[in-house]
């Protein structure tokens, strides 16, 4: 998941256009607050799943090392012995990356060959601002990913099926950002303003939140990203774990791939750089055969994450456990009643 490009390259004059995103586009709750409904499901329309070669079930470059995984071997036969990279190949290699998303810089729009069809050149727009201040982030048209993934290695892609993993993809980025908006609707003035906003659950959020102070507030911007699908979260090491003592109740399948986003957040005149952890799950089908995905997107494991995470969740549990609406109801009541008995 997560394969921007910073680097725009213009499409050839034989570009055609994309097909429409095979995918329902569920409104997320976190597009602001709102939390009408839970928004890390997200269905995709029978089959648009992932196929097996795609990206997003895949390791990206490391952001230590700069080293590309990939699932074939080098051309390094294995009986030979591993020779120590110089200062020039690293450098050489390194050279090619973008940090902001340590991808390639450069991606071919042209034909591989060998390829069976054409692909479209045409790139989309995300709606995730970049943190440089240029405009947007652009996603890789089907043949830009295509010639990524030969690149790193995947010979054995299905060009018929790029079209449909590229839609997939942006369409899970576009919920991970709408669920980090959320965040930060609530958050970004501060812990005290975010459990003011999350005191009465999720549900309510809307609710509280037009009844505290406004602030100034920039919007976030993703400034880059990193893929770790190798490193799993404790999180989701502990959803395995319960996964595995109660199958019925939790999933004990890892998630598919994991990203941490870096987010600027500028709140009167103060910037900071939150960092966000994405885990992507896959979820059972749909009785129709609809594939369904699960994003858990929340801040990371810092103080002031952590806190976030435990208000956030905190407040909506005691709200629903402590029979938050039925105490509200009566206090409506109550008050309705008082008003009407002083207006007799």
């Amino acid at each position: 998941m997560g394969w921007f490009w910073a680097d725009s390259t213009p499409a050839s004059s034989s570009a055609t256009a994309a097909p429409a995103c095979p995918l329902k586009h569920t409104p997320s709750s976190t597009a602001g607050i709102d939390g009408k409904a839970c928004p890390v499901k997200h269905k995709a329309e029978a089959g648009a799943a992932p196929p097996a070669a795609c990206p997003m079930h895949n390791k990206t470059v490391d952001v230590m090392t700069g080293k590309a995984y990939s699932s074939t071997s080098s051309a390094t036969p294995k009986s030979a012995p591993a020779a120590e990279p110089t200062e020039s190949s690293q450098s050489g290699f390194l050279s090619q990356i973008n940090p902001l998303n340590y991808m390639f810089r450069e991606i071919s729009q042209e034909r591989a060959p060998n390829q069976v069809i054409d692909l479209p050149t045409e790139r989309e727009g995300s709606s995730i601002p970049r943190g440089d201040g240029s405009d947007k982030w652009e996603y890789p048209s089907p043949q830009q990913m295509y010639n990524a993934l030969l690149r790193k290695g995947y010979k054995d892609t299905n060009a018929t099926a790029i079209e449909q993993m590229v839609a997939v993809h942006n369409f899970l980025n576009e919920g991970a950002w709408d669920e980090i908006l959320g965040w930060e609707a609530r958050f970004a003035g501060g812990l005290f303003r975010g459990w003011q906003i999350c005191r009465r659950g999720e549900e309510r959020a809307a609710e509280c939140a037009s009844e505290v102070p406004s602030i100034e507030q920039h919007v976030p911007t993703l400034v880059r990203f990193q893929g770790r699908p190798g490193e799993k979260t404790p999180k989701a090491t502990l959803m395995n774990w319960l996964g595995a003592v109660f199958p019925d109740t939790f999933n004990a399948e890892p998630p598919f791939d994991r990203h941490d986003w870096y987010v600027t957040r500028k709140v009167n005149g103060e910037e900071k750089e939150i960092r966000y952890v994405i885990d992507y799950y896959s979820g059972p089908p749909e009785p129709t055969g609809e594939p369904v995905f699960f994003l858990d997107v929340r801040p990371a494991m810092t103080p002031s994450g952590a806190a976030e995470r435990m208000i956030r969740w905190g407040t909506d549990t005691w709200w629903k456990a402590s029979g938050g609406e039925t105490r509200l109801a009566n206090a409506i009541a109550k008050a309705r009643e008082a008003t009407q008995t002083a207006e007799k």
